[in-house]
């Protein structure tokens, strides 16, 4: 029996699919889940505003093709941010937060991840830290009333780069719904440019981590660096996460226009679960 799950990141695939094309082709890649993505586009945005049809359309395509979504990545609140100085701006980022949170009730998800940003278009100050803390406070306690573990996510920014920072808002909210969902790449360039050890940051999570995103990053480059050709040790990485009992991890990267897709989740998967497998995660299903 396999111990863990790994999930695939929406965007590996083109937009142009449907969600059941999406789906079936994450299924025929052996992948165990979808991480959908609510970025700051309208189009993902009005997800989070499905009437009750269509959220029981998603959930007959995940039964078709035996596929579900099991993760959310919220990346709208970059844009649309908790802290903002921009009431309105701040005010969409909670109702975006907290429609998505009632979405993924609604779908099955069991992760919300929210990333780890008091603001991303302005300089960062005491009070868009305070601004973010108040309503990150209130977000969670939507996620403890719909039952959704959210998961701070570790960006590459100053505020929340690495664990020991994601781990300062969950203990100050003190929710069993609110953890870490650290993404191995970021944490690596953090890492590199403080002189630490990633593995030793990663071990202050212990106890609050509920996935991994294993994502290849460069120094100073955070994305659409393919596998293999960037600077992260998936292998220490993963063997860390699985002693600290990270069971759920996801494949993110991103499509690009002419490549192989299929054949670029066929190939991830099969590098990834290899490194899985080793931990004890067997081969089986």
């Amino acid at each position: 029996m396999k111990l863990y799950e790994l999930g695939l990141y929406e965007k590996a695939m083109p937009n142009a699919l449907t969600w059941y094309e999406k789906l079936a082709a994450a299924k025929d890649a052996k992948f165990d889940y979808v991480e959908m993505s609510i970025d700051a586009s309208e189009e993902k945005i009005s997800r989070i505003y499905m009437s009750r049809e269509e959220r029981l359309e998603l959930i007959q395509d995940m039964y078709r093709a035996d596929m579900p979504v099991r993760s959310m990545c919220v990346s709208a609140l970059t844009k649309y941010s908790l802290g903002n100085s921009d009431e309105k701006l701040a005010d969409r980022g909670m109702e975006i937060a907290v429609n998505a949170i009632r979405l993924a009730a609604d779908i099955g998800a069991r992760v919300v991840m929210i990333p780890g940003y008091d603001v991303y278009y302005e300089p960062s100050s005491e009070e868009t830290k305070k601004r973010y803390f108040n309503n990150l406070k209130k977000v969670v306690e939507m996620a403890e009333k719909a039952g959704v573990m959210l998961g701070l996510e570790t960006m590459e920014n100053e505020f929340m780069n690495i664990v020991e920072k994601a781990m300062k808002y969950v203990t100050l909210c003190g929710s069993s719904y609110l953890k870490i969902y650290p993404d191995i790449g970021n944490l690596t360039n953090a890492a590199k440019m403080y002189k630490i050890d990633v593995l030793e940051d990663l071990y202050l999570g212990k106890g609050n981590l509920t996935s991994m995103h294993l994502k290849e990053t460069l120094p100073g480059r955070f994305r659409e660096v393919p596998y293999g050709t960037g600077h992260v040790d998936f292998e220490s990485a993963i063997e860390k996460a699985w002693e600290l009992g990270v069971r759920r991890y996801v494949a993110e990267f991103w499509y690009l226009d002419g490549e192989d897709w299929r054949k670029n989740l066929e190939e991830t998967y099969a590098k990834l679960s290899a490194i899985l497998n080793r931990q004890g995660g067997g081969s089986g299903t």
